[in-house]
């Protein structure tokens, strides 16, 4: 992650933030190569250099969480900003958006004309994630929150945390320390990757939302915030 370094509490609420993924040299390997009994094939994706295809998936989605004070926003202007300290976020939020826009599949725009000028492109990346029934979901999570965890849950599909901080989950004798949770929890600057196995999972839609209720609202409107779904279609 990354975001920039003047005034770091005002410009990340004006969404000067973003994300850096390295891929690893394990998806370029030549095929049927051997990863200690796991047969790799060209069109095979890794999350990680596993050594053993323990990381592999099918399809890949990102997500930033964020939150967004306006009143603190729109005080950046002034002669005398507030203090970081000052920050009370009321829109929490999945790649920049809060539940419904969060699987809007279209590219939202600014209100630049109720200054008069003209709306531009703002939120260009959704959060929906769909896949079909038997396919593994990387989750790449990552937290720019100013000042607030979050606990992240996904209800009725298996999940396994495979990484934390861009760093595969391995003792040092290289156990697996991967573990199978339904909720995580980041603060700011914290990252984690996991995958969903939807084999066997009954076709539908399926919710990924935070268990902080009171980060479930668009500021004083209920049934929004940091919230999207997970559509599982069937197999043909």
């Amino acid at each position: 992650m990354f975001h920039c370094g003047a005034k770091t509490p005002h410009h990340s609420q004006m969404g000067a933030v973003a994300n850096l993924y390295v891929t690893p040299i394990q998806n370029n390997l030549s095929d049927n190569t051997d990863l200690n009994g796991f047969t790799h094939h060209t069109d095979y994706k890794y999350a990680y250099n596993d050594g053993d295809g323990s990381t592999y998936y099918d399809i890949e989605y990102t997500l930033q969480l964020s939150a967004f004070d306006p009143n603190f926003h729109n005080t950046i202007r002034s002669l005398n900003p507030p203090s970081f300290s000052d920050i009370k976020d009321k829109y929490p939020m999945l790649n920049g958006r809060g539940y419904p826009d969060t699987i809007d599949p279209n590219i939202l725009y600014n209100t630049a004309t109720d200054e008069g000028l003209i709306d531009k492109p703002s939120q260009k990346i959704n959060s929906l994630i769909t896949a079909t029934q038997g396919e593994k979901i990387l989750l790449r999570l990552s937290c720019l929150s100013t000042n607030n965890y979050y606990t992240i849950r996904t209800f009725g599909i298996p999940a396994k945390v495979i990484a934390k901080g861009a760093k595969l989950l391995r003792g040092p004798d290289g156990k697996d320390l991967s573990y199978h949770t339904s909720s995580v929890t980041l603060g700011s600057g914290q990252s984690t990757d996991i995958i969903l196995d939807t084999t066997d999972i009954t076709p539908g839609t399926y919710f990924l939302y935070t268990t902080n209720l009171n980060y479930l609202s668009n500021n004083n409107d209920d049934f929004g915030g940091m919230m999207t779904e997970i559509r599982i279609n069937a197999m043909f």
